[in-house]
């Protein structure tokens, strides 16, 4: 970088684990591109209240001051939580890149090194998302779902403390802090699908910023982007936020006529039933053809009287 070029400046929400993966972002951009960047840190909407956010609206509570601060021209590039970012495209703004996608699979921190089924008939298990209660409802146990708000610390401290007997996780958090050793579960996709998008980071900037775009691009990685393409895809098909009920996860693999996408989904009640789930395949270059095609036939089975339930 010449004396006459400045520092890129990065938003970022101030949380350790937000500062953690904006750091992350930071550090691949100077090693690649040999830029200077600079972390600002925003507060948002959801950091600042401690009300269940379903109440908040849900979507876009974590993202909105930083969408704002990039559109008035304060930062350079936003880096996001991807499940946190509403699926209706902002006219001002550019997903630019979608970097390699950490582990999406959602965990378990209870006490005495617990697994769900392990866990005893009553014990008080916390979440702040409704999709975590439908889908752990619906699996039967027996436990209590409690509500819970908070960065990873808080939740885990609470636990400690007694007020809850586990508290359910993104793994991907716990690894990008250091502290994935915590989980006394990894669940099983089969059992709990995690939101759209979990685990992959997003990182926007204006959408007439040409240099920060060629910049950010080298970051892409194709197939984490047509994996929580089609799972964005359903979301948006649906008309779900990020606190509806709703799971979907889309994995590459390797078919007899090369890459194929498949997707699965789930759509549930808070109560833990009814519950739909559905799954559809494609090429992973019809990412956003197939979400939309699942979520239309989840619609025909009633997905969509869940999803107006959870979101009235």
């Amino acid at each position: 970088m010449t004396s006459s070029q400045r520092a890129i400046r990065l938003g970022t929400r101030a949380s350790a684990l937000a500062t953690t993966q904006s750091g992350h972002i930071a550090d691949r951009l100077r090693a690649e591109t040999g830029v200077e960047v600079e972390l600002v840190t925003i507060s948002t909407e959801g950091d600042r209240s401690s009300a269940p956010l379903a109440t908040m609206g849900g979507t876009g509570v974590f993202v909105a001051a930083l969408r704002e601060a990039l559109i008035r021209g304060e930062i350079d590039l936003a880096v996001h939580s991807l499940k946190d970012l509403p699926t209706t495209p902002d006219p001002h703004l550019v997903l630019a890149a979608v970097p390699r996608r950490e582990d999406p699979r959602d965990v378990l921190v209870a006490r005495d090194g617990l697994t769900l089924g392990e866990l005893p008939q009553g014990a008080r298990v916390g979440t702040g998302s409704p999709r975590r209660a439908a889908q752990l409802n619906a699996l039967g146990l027996g436990v209590e779902v409690l509500p819970i708000r908070g960065n990873v610390d808080t939740r885990i401290a609470k636990m400690r403390a007694g007020d809850y007997d586990g508290v359910l996780l993104a793994r991907a958090g716990l690894l990008r802090l250091g502290r994935a050793d915590e989980a006394t579960e990894i669940i099983d996709p089969l059992q709990m699908l995690p939101a759209p998008g979990q685990g992959a980071l997003a990182c926007e900037c204006r959408v007439d910023d040409d240099a920060t775009t060629r910049l950010l691009e080298r970051l892409d990685d194709s197939d984490t982007r047509a994996a929580v393409t089609a799972e964005r895809s359903l979301l948006a098909t649906l008309e779900a936020g990020c606190s509806a009920p709703v799971g979907a996860l889309a994995e590459i693999a390797e078919g007899d006529d090369g890459d194929e996408l498949w997707l699965r989904a789930v759509v549930g009640d808070v109560s833990g039933a009814p519950t739909i789930r559905l799954s559809a395949t494609g090429k992973p270059s019809e990412a956003a053809a197939v979400g939309e095609r699942l979520a239309v036939e989840m619609l025909a089975e009633g997905a969509d009287a869940l999803v107006a339930v959870a979101t009235s």
